[in-house]
């Protein structure tokens, strides 16, 4: 009974240290973050997401679309993300501090979203959007099911909001295709997917070169040289710099009285 108990107690203690690591002090870290003031254009960012965008992001949660996007850019020394055109720079937290539920992804079968609403020369308008989610792509299912066909009356003009479909997908004669709200929530909110500003934190503290060294030249080491006969201990110098005068030559021997017969 007594070795029941303290694993027991052993467990919950690994759970409670686990917990307080990660999720207190994550939370005292960085639950507080404010956005970041800009003074020259007297602005804070990020911007707040308008309602449209929230509603959106419920949608995009609700149809598991973190299941095959991410939406957070590494930095270029974990990843190509940036390469790739899906980010200028690294995610960092407070991109996500107006967001209630962050999107951060499991896999990437598809690509990262994160910038996807400004994206050069590769940006999507709604219109597009619409396009993807209704015809589907490869490695990518179709969301039929977020529009609806709607006959056209008479001498009518199609809806301002109809798909501009043809080939396979266009519809019978008298017919139009339209997204219901769903489906205009949810690209009202890739759209407004945007991480244009460029955060302090955003980009990792470097390490000086030293003046005259060559672009991409490693800083010089520290090593141990030997020290000279009759030095109390061995010397650390400079790799790349010069031996103090003196240092490798052996020290004369007294002249006069006990020197060199």
């Amino acid at each position: 009974m007594k070795s029941d108990l303290g694993f027991f107690l052993g467990l919950f203690a690994a759970l409670g240290v686990s917990y307080a690591g990660i999720v207190l002090a994550s939370n005292a870290q960085l639950g507080s973050l404010a956005p970041f003031y800009d003074d020259n254009n007297d602005s804070t960012y990020p911007k707040m997401s308008l309602g449209v965008s929230v509603r959106g992001q419920l949608v995009y949660r609700d149809l598991g679309c973190a299941a095959c996007h991410t939406q957070q850019v590494r930095r270029p020394s974990f990843g190509s993300d940036q390469a790739r055109g899906w980010g200028d720079r690294q995610s960092v937290a407070r991109d996500y501090i107006y967001q209630p539920y962050p999107q951060l992804g499991l896999h990437r079968i598809g690509p990262d979203l994160t910038n996807v609403g400004d994206r050069k020369p590769n940006a999507l308008d709604a219109d597009a959007f619409y396009r993807l989610l209704y015809a589907g792509s490869w490695g990518m299912p179709s969301y039929r099911f977020l529009f609806k066909a709607r006959r056209i009356g008479l001498e009518a003009q199609p809806s301002d909001d109809a798909l501009n479909l043809t080939g396979a997908l266009e519809p019978e004669a008298g017919w139009e295709v339209v997204p219901t709200q769903r489906a205009r929530d949810l690209v009202g909110y890739l759209v407004n997917l945007r991480t244009t500003y460029d955060y302090p934190e955003a980009f990792p503290v470097t390490a000086a070169k030293p003046e005259g060294a060559a672009p991409g030249a490693p800083a010089p080491k520290k090593v141990h040289r030997p020290a000279p006969p009759g030095a109390g201990g061995p010397a650390a110098a400079d790799a790349s710099g010069p031996m103090p005068a003196g240092a490798g030559a052996p020290t004369p021997a007294p002249t006069g009285a006990g020197g060199a017969r």
